[in-house]
């Protein structure tokens, strides 16, 4: 089955709204562990717009699933990440006045950047995916980056209307399977949701899948463990259903 790395950003965005200590993230870590997640995704910007440094000290202290750290390719956040050492770090874009990742990792265009980056992380035991368009010139480049992940934006597939969704959804699917010929692991992420997931969960060989928003917005009425619990029955439907079961 697809795991299911939960990202808990939104909790520290609503904590910061109010300048005090609640909600606090580490707590909503141990609560999505309780409802099935198998991992845990934070993002710290360069702005700290939400996640703080010490959230993710503590996180990586405290937390028993493995942490996924999202960052930008800047020696100061890859400094931090190699001292903090978590199990894995996803390498994003990053604009300060965007709402939220906007796009995919221009690896194209950054190689040796990005190859230096991921070697840096590499060599303190840290995991390294690339967080990219489906397109192949950045596949391509990734698999040469030493990355042994990358991270498939589905942005453009949850954004897209009727008329356009089997074609994002197509494009994954090739997208997955290039990167798997050229030995990469895969995982997905980005505008993911309780409605849209169930396609996306049964790309052959997906690993994993990052969703964030969307579980956050719904513990707000069921509770965190129960809204991640919700998520992962799905992901165990579109399991079954990629077996034919």
């Amino acid at each position: 089955m697809v795991r299911l790395g939960v990202n808990i950003d939104h909790t520290a965005t609503l904590r910061n709204a109010r300048g005090g200590g609640e909600p606090e993230p580490l707590i909503a870590a141990a609560m999505a562990e309780l409802g099935g997640a198998d991992g845990i995704t934070v993002h710290l910007r360069e702005d700290r717009r939400h996640i703080k440094d010490r959230d993710v000290v503590l996180l990586r202290s405290s937390v028993n699933l493995p942490l996924n750290l999202e960052m930008a390719c800047t020696k100061e956040i890859i400094d931090i990440a190699r001292n903090i050492l978590p199990d894995m770090c996803t390498l994003v874009p990053e604009k300060r006045a965007e709402l939220t990742t906007e796009g995919g990792l221009d690896v194209a265009g950054n190689f040796e950047k990005i190859k230096k980056s991921v070697s840096r992380l590499m060599d303190k035991g840290i995991e390294v995916s690339l967080f990219i368009a489906p397109e192949e010139e950045q596949i391509i480049c990734a698999s040469k980056t030493g990355a042994k992940f990358v991270e498939l934006h589905t942005g453009a597939y949850a954004d897209a209307g009727v008329q356009q969704h089997k074609d994002e959804l197509n494009k994954l699917f090739i997208a997955a399977q290039t990167a798997q010929q050229n030995g990469l692991i895969v995982n997905a992420g980005h505008g993911l949701n309780y409605r849209n997931i169930l396609p996306v969960a049964q790309i052959k060989g997906l690993y994993e899948v990052n969703i964030g928003h969307s579980v956050i917005s719904r513990a707000l009425y069921t509770g965190l463990t129960k809204a991640v619990s919700d998520m992962k029955a799905l992901l165990a439907i579109a399991s079954g259903a990629a077996q034919g079961i």
